[in-house]
């Protein structure tokens, strides 16, 4: 395989003094297990549509699920800069990786974490945290993407149980999941939160095929065709959009550190093949327009990273605000696709082959553009930041 292994990461500005040594160490424990677990084994993945065997567990046994929990809930009890830092070194592996991870963690056990009753988080966290257990949230549907408040999907009281009906889509992990945090409207329209199990009758989850994009993930729907939920899987902590939103916030802010690791891998890659590579007599790394690459590439590594570690700062300290996540986000995986497809070039027809990840991470920064708000929608809602004025 002709991956170049990486031995550091670029830290053009020093940014490693800022960061304590816990931080340094996490990150190194998890950078040796995506080269040794992940990178062996990531293109096939992609290549034949197929997981990773045994993801979650061998992500439980890191600590890489729900790092930022309570220890007495089977978590770590890290800070966000350590989240950060570890949803960095899995995307540098694969945004599949990092994917199921972020799910598991911010998408799943935050809310039960937040909003659950303590039966609830004696029951799920521990489970979710060694990976023995997988999860999946339930927000976007068809018909619903961006508009999460017209969401159709609804339960009502049976008396002594909930009857869920509707459907979400584009869930990943679906196809495998135990357990579902699933945000649905009751009957006065207010959206709550469910936990459904695998196994309730009338609950399907078929799986998406033929795409594209985050190949080495399983994606696919969750379907409720009046699924009797117990009333105890309600979580009793919100109601309301702020439920959903506030996940979607968590993870927002592990993909703009994500996506950092997905950029790094190809920045690294394009520097070590532009000075093996040889073109009219010398290295292609002696010539304006690729040091021109290179350069920028690192500017906006360098950009990126300054941008994630004080909203790690902000995070920590509980002042980060919705608007300034989606900055994060959209500026940082907007950055890293450009340098995935940009550094492709660098590689010539090379960069189109399972050798190098540049055409892999390209293909999966298209969803991750995409999923857990827009590009478009996180550029209006720093416009609504800054006029006060609502445009959507």
């Amino acid at each position: 395989m002709s991956y170049y292994p990486l031995t550091s990461i670029p830290d053009y500005y020093g940014i490693d003094a800022l960061l304590t040594e816990e931080h340094k160490l996490i990150r190194q424990s998890v950078r040796d297990w995506v080269e040794s677990f992940v990178m062996p084994q990531i293109d096939q993945a992609a290549q034949n549509h197929t997981d990773i065997p045994n993801l979650m567990r061998e992500l439980g046994k890191i600590g890489a699920l729900g790092p930022y929990i309570p220890v007495e809930y089977g978590g770590s009890g890290l800070d966000q800069i350590s989240y950060g830092l570890i949803m960095q070194e899995l995307e540098r592996g694969d945004s599949a990786v990092r994917s199921a991870a972020s799910v598991q963690s911010s998408l799943v056990m935050f809310p039960i974490n937040e909003f659950g009753s303590e039966e609830q988080k004696m029951k799920y966290l521990p489970k979710l945290a060694a990976g023995e257990m997988i999860g999946s949230f339930g927000l976007t549907e068809p018909n619903h993407g961006s508009d999460p408040g017209s969401m159709e999907t609804y339960f009502k009281d049976m008396g002594d149980h909930y009857l869920l009906n509707g459907a979400k889509m584009w869930i990943t992990n679906s196809p495998l999941c135990d357990i579902a945090v699933v945000w649905a409207k009751n009957e006065e329209g207010k959206v709550q939160g469910l936990i459904v199990e695998r196994g309730m009758e009338g609950f399907t989850t078929p799986e998406t095929h033929n795409k594209w994009s985050l190949r080495a993930s399983k994606t696919g729907e969750l379907v409720f065709n009046d699924v009797k939920v117990p009333k105890e899987n309600l979580l009793p902590g919100v109601t309301g959009l702020k439920g959903p939103l506030s996940c979607l916030n968590s993870a927002r802010y592990g993909i703009s550190w994500g996506v950092i690791g997905a950029a790094i891998d190809c920045h690294c890659t394009a520097v070590q093949y532009s000075k093996e590579r040889k073109q009219f007599g010398k290295p292609i790394g002696s010539y304006q327009l690729q040091q021109k690459k290179l350069a920028e590439f690192l500017t906006e590594i360098t950009k990126a990273q300054l941008l994630c570690l004080q909203l790690g700062n902000l995070k920590n300290a509980h002042k980060a605000t919705p608007a300034q996540i989606s900055m994060a986000k959209r500026n940082n995986v907007n950055m890293a696709i450009e340098i995935a497809r940009e550094s492709r070039q660098i590689l010539g027809g090379m960069g189109i082959m399972g050798e190098f990840p540049m055409m892999r991470h390209a293909a999966n920064l298209e969803s991750v553009i995409t999923y857990e708000g827009t590009h478009d929608v996180h550029l209006l809602i720093t416009g609504l930041d800054i006029t006060g004025i609502n445009a959507f």
